[in-house]
């Protein structure tokens, strides 16, 4: 099969405190980053200074205990929530100043997103799921169809494009799921506890898909998991403790 992914992106300079495995170039770079809530008359600060830069290429574990901001540093990462200070680079592109368009723009050309729920469209087969993400980031039909088939034949799913998601394995449904995050050929794939929902076999086989994407594609890749037989299978691991992003 043809290559569906190119992916670019310009070095960042190097940062001794930021947690980072290697040179290559930086799909996700987090600085200094602050986030606090109010609640009530309190204030509850999540992150307090967190640093993390994650190269292309790479896939990483975040693992750490209910509460302790892993949603709030993913939100962030994802473009999805703004922080009190920091700054964000995604794929050397900073974030800090752009607006809300800048920012929606980034997130839809640079960040493919997996949940634990997959989230496809029922009344779509697996194909269509696929092409409808590429159809709103503007690629024309054919390409968007002959993108799709390369990635559910990379997934070992062709034959179960015409099927609807109810039609499909709880396995299948998020294979497919992880094909449509990264069908516009995103820098960086932010994944929610992927496998939560999976028995352990069905787990493993999802796992063995995404990491063979991330190497096949050289994305970058944040896995929120607390699987930790899945987490010591990834490049590096690490935690959150205090508001600081630590390694494992």
């Amino acid at each position: 099969m043809s290559d569906p992914f190119t992916q670019t992106a310009e070095p960042a300079d190097t940062d001794p405190t930021v947690v980072a495995a290697d040179t290559r170039p930086s799909a996700l770079r987090l600085t200094g980053v602050v986030k606090s809530y109010r609640e009530g008359d309190s204030r509850l600060d999540v992150l307090k200074g967190a640093n993390l830069e994650i190269n292309e290429g790479e896939l990483v574990a975040l693992v750490a205990p209910s509460g302790a901001g892993k949603s709030t540093l993913l939100h962030i990462a994802g473009l999805l929530e703004a922080p009190d200070s920091g700054e964000i680079l995604i794929a050397g592109k900073s974030a800090g100043s752009l607006t809300d368009a800048g920012r929606t723009e980034l997130r839809r050309n640079h960040i493919g997103f997996v949940y634990q729920f997959h989230h496809l469209l029922p009344e779509f087969t697996a194909l269509e799921n696929i092409v409808i993400p590429q159809l709103i980031n503007g690629l024309d039909r054919p390409q968007a169809v002959e993108r799709a088939e390369q990635l559910l034949d990379y997934m070992r799913l062709a034959d179960r494009k015409d099927h609807r998601p109810a039609e499909l394995s709880g396995g299948e449904r998020q294979r497919i799921a992880i094909a449509r995050a990264v069908a516009n050929a995103p820098h960086l794939l932010l994944a929610d506890e992927p496998t939560g929902n999976l028995d352990p076999k069905t787990s493993g086989f999802v796992f063995d898909a995404l990491a063979a994407l991330v190497n096949a594609s050289g994305l970058a890749a944040l896995v929120v998991t607390h699987n930790m037989e899945l987490a010591a299978r990834m490049d590096r691991r690490v935690t959150l403790e205090g508001g600081q992003v630590r390694l494992l």
